[in-house]
């Protein structure tokens, strides 16, 4: 049967996140829905990711099996005429059999804006994080290199997270101010539940000088979530690439442009 990989969008707004909820309205279920539609027989969806209520996504993957023969232009063209305008399919194509939008990733980016600015937001109000007051951005540069590597990152874990291991390979993290944002970029191997979150509530604590950067590297060593700071709201985080291998040839989205959103 052959198998289909899709590029997807979506604000998460209005939804209790990507996994389908009897009672809550899902973005695995409107896509699923919309390409049942399109298949005219009923299609299950696999994530890359399952990104959590109010969270958003500019390179969200998912692969179907499906034996309907349809040209890739009319998955595309014609699940988006039936989706909600929060939610985009912006490629379509054929995959190997064996391709798995979750485990054939070998990384996964995160993109967390915050706006720190004494007025608070009117277009960007579902989609940033307000603060008040300025963030030293320096001091939370220079609490960043702590965290890169392979760690025990169980002070920046959500309780009910699920996964086997609290091991995590932190490749990228940056702070940079991008005109009135001051964004946070993650990549790591996989992510724990929370985990950019509880890091970056744990920066804004050292950006509004609650706490020196050498307080991260000891969070981290102790292992605690009680430690760490708070969890940052869903509203400001974007799952913005997910990384295959070259030869799968899956996709990229284009460059994340905090000042385009």
């Amino acid at each position: 049967m052959p198998r289909l990989a899709i590029g997807l969008e979506y604000d998460g707004t209005p939804f209790c996140g990507w996994q389908y909820q009897q009672h809550a309205r899902s973005i695995q279920a409107e896509v699923e829905a919309a390409l049942s539609r399109v298949a005219d027989a009923p299609v299950a969806v696999a994530a890359a990711g399952r990104t959590d209520a109010g969270v958003h996504a500019l390179g969200q993957v998912a692969h179907f099996d499906t034996g309907v023969l349809r040209e890739d232009r009319a998955w595309l063209l014609g699940a988006n005429s039936l989706l909600p305008p929060e939610i985009a399919i912006c490629w379509v194509r054929q995959v190997d059999g064996t391709f798995d939008a979750r485990y054939s990733a070998r990384a996964r980016t995160y993109h967390y804006l915050i706006l720190d600015r004494p007025a608070r937001p009117a277009l960007r109000r579902d989609r940033v994080l307000w603060v008040r007051s300025a963030l030293d951005v320096a001091a939370m540069q220079a609490a960043t290199p702590a965290l890169l590597g392979e760690h025990d990152f169980s002070a920046f874990r959500a309780a009910g997270c699920q996964a086997r291991s609290p091991m995590r390979d932190l490749q990228k993290l940056e702070v940079r101010r991008d005109g009135p944002l001051v964004v946070v970029e993650c990549r790591a191997n996989a992510f724990l539940h929370h985990m950019v979150r509880n890091i970056v509530g744990s920066l804004l604590r050292i950006g509004r000088g609650a706490e020196a950067p050498e307080w991260l590297a000891g969070v981290l060593a102790g292992q605690d979530r009680r430690a760490a700071g708070m969890t940052a709201a869903a509203r400001g985080l974007y799952l913005s690439e997910v990384h295959y291998p070259d030869h799968l040839e899956i996709p990229r989205p284009a460059s994340f442009r905090a000042g385009d959103l």
